[in-house]
């Protein structure tokens, strides 16, 4: 059983990452590394966190699906992939020895920092590319290929192993597949990764991997911080967010690589 003044560390970033998870995104590259922080071991940590972190991402579930609108062939076409790659995942890091995913995690953390710092750019590009207008709002490539729905399994694999960073994945993968309203690729990414993730923290719990004191204070931390950072959201630059975040996910990285030494 955690101390109280380990669960009240928790809860404090929790709300901080569910704030910025508001405002840009990211909050995982917080909770994540305190977690870590906290002597908790990788493994449990990552499977804590994806399973604290479900809940408000199934909260706005009824505005992903709004998102799709148009996109529903696509949305049902992808969630098998999904479900199949997330399950891949967790089981590839249940197959994984507490040691080895310690050794990786450094360079996950670095990884998902440079996806993250990334995002933004890459948002703004695609924006340019696949203006949302009335025509393109209609105007829909085929089905995905058997390609397609393969690289969403291999999206969706990463992102039961670890799963930060898999946004920019997914976002990039669509363009690849041929969609051009960003709104839809937004919502199909926030479906399929809550389709993932759902499976991935399925898997945990079941095999007792998750820290459950610990899973609800993040759960009431992030809801908490995502709730009262809500009607702000709009007023605070993104960028220095992701600024913030991002220097924090590098010295984050920083620090596990020193620690491994």
């Amino acid at each position: 059983m955690p101390s109280a003044a380990a669960l009240v560390t928790i809860a404090a970033v929790s709300a901080v990452g569910g704030a910025v998870n508001a405002i840009a995104g990211g909050g995982t590259l917080l909770t994540f590394p305190a977690l870590l922080g906290l002597g908790i071991p990788a493994i449990s940590a990552n499977a804590t966190s994806t399973v604290a972190l479900w809940p408000g991402s199934f909260a706005s579930l009824y505005g992903y699906r709004h998102q799709v609108a148009g996109a529903e062939a696509w949305a049902r076409r992808l969630v098998l992939p999904s479900l199949a790659g997330g399950l891949v995942g967790a089981l590839l890091l249940l197959a994984t020895s507490e040691e080895r995913f310690r050794a990786l995690v450094p360079w996950l953390v670095l990884g998902a920092t440079v996806l993250f710092a990334l995002n933004g750019p890459a948002m703004r590009w695609l924006q340019q590319r696949t203006a949302a207008t009335p025509e393109s709002a209609t105007d829909h490539p085929r089905l995905p290929t058997t390609a397609g729905m393969v690289l969403q399994f291999l999206v969706g694999a990463y992102g039961g192993y670890f799963g930060a960073g898999a946004g920019i994945m997914m976002l990039a993968s669509f363009r690849y597949m041929g969609l051009k309203n960003i709104h839809q690729m937004n919502g199909l990414k926030n479906i399929n990764g809550l389709t993932f993730n759902f499976i991935a923290a399925a898997t945990f719990a079941l095999k007792g991997l998750v820290l459950w004191p610990i899973a609800l204070v993040m759960a009431l931390g992030s809801s908490a911080g995502g709730y009262l950072m809500a009607g702000l959201a709009q007023r605070v630059p993104q960028a220095w967010v992701r600024g913030a975040v991002t220097v924090i996910g590098i010295a984050s990285a920083a620090w596990l690589f020193v620690a491994q030494r």
